[in-house]
């Protein structure tokens, strides 16, 4: 199956659907994206279709493969046209974009001490050494 992802006119992504690979083949029924976006513009009418890798994240093939467009999209996303990525948006205001994964990254590294851990960008906007505060399960 082939996943393809519908763009808006602002670039963001409005949904994401699954194709038939039969849907995409051509003439030698060889996969190729053009077929499956025509294929997509002729069902559901003009629009900007790209496709997206499911095993894709941070420009990482999750199963070996050739990563496409550096992340899977996902409705909210924003298809980037100059670096042919898909970018998630961007959750807090400090952090910043890594240009070879297109994800976003906190100001300060994730604490490697084993315990898991969550964004608080109140307390790094108060004190920029800080950040990243333990998540403490309750009894």
């Amino acid at each position: 199956m082939a996943h393809y992802a519908k763009i808006d006119e602002n670039s963001k992504v409005i949904s994401v659907i699954v194709v038939a690979n039969t849907d995409c083949q051509n003439a030698d029924g060889n996969e190729e994206e053009e077929v499956g976006r025509q294929f997509l513009e002729n069902t559901f009418g003009g629009s900007l279709w790209k496709k997206c890798s499911y095993n894709t994240r941070g420009n990482v093939h999750l199963t070996g493969g050739t990563p496409l467009r550096k992340n899977f999209a996902g409705v909210g996303h924003t298809y980037d046209e100059d670096r042919d990525a898909f970018i998630p948006p961007k959750t807090f205001t400090s952090w910043t974009l890594n240009e070879t994964s297109c994800l976003w990254e906190s100001p300060i590294a994730y604490p490697s001490d084993g315990k898991d851990y969550i964004w608080n960008e109140t307390n790094y906007q108060a004190d920029n050494t800080t950040g990243w505060v333990e998540i403490v399960e309750s009894e």
